[in-house]
């Protein structure tokens, strides 16, 4: 086996990747208030690879939604707890600029970015009514195969 090479990016290109990313951050909340709307769905879809906000009103019709993805992350870098954060931030931009006074917040999923996307929320000042987890589990599953006869 050969030398273990590990590739280093220099610091200018990893700052100027962040300040991308906030830039695309920022530049991502132009909100259409469509209605007045006071109470709203936050559903949270986090897997091993994105982790995607949606909001919604009462009968579900969507409002905004926000990825990592949409932000500007690429690649393995979607599924991370940062990336999750800062989608979090932008929804919480969002639903300022929209007006919205209480959330309820839906959470689907098994990715790293459920528990940092809901810290980020709470520590953005929403007023969240209540945190719900709607992951699907399987009752007991499909039925097995037959048993091999040789």
């Amino acid at each position: 086996m050969g030398k273990k090479r590990i590739i280093t990016k220099p610091e200018k290109e990893l700052i100027k990747e962040k300040e991308g990313i906030e830039a695309k951050a920022q530049k991502e909340v132009r909100v259409k208030a469509l209605k007045e709307v006071k109470e709203g769905i936050l559903c949270i879809s986090s897997s091993y690879n994105n982790t995607i906000l949606t909001l919604t009103d009462l009968q579900g019709n969507v409002l905004y939604w926000t990825s990592a993805g949409r932000i500007g992350f690429k690649g393995t870098k979607k599924g991370t707890p940062f990336a999750a954060s800062r989608v979090a931030q932008t929804m919480a931009e969002a639903i300022k600029k929209m007006g919205i006074e209480m959330i309820q917040v839906l959470i689907k999923g098994i990715g790293s970015g459920r528990e940092s996307a809901l810290r980020s929320l709470a520590a953005r000042d929403l007023n969240i009514i209540s945190i719900k987890d709607v992951t699907p589990i399987p009752h007991n599953g499909c039925r097995p195969p037959k048993v091999r006869r040789v």
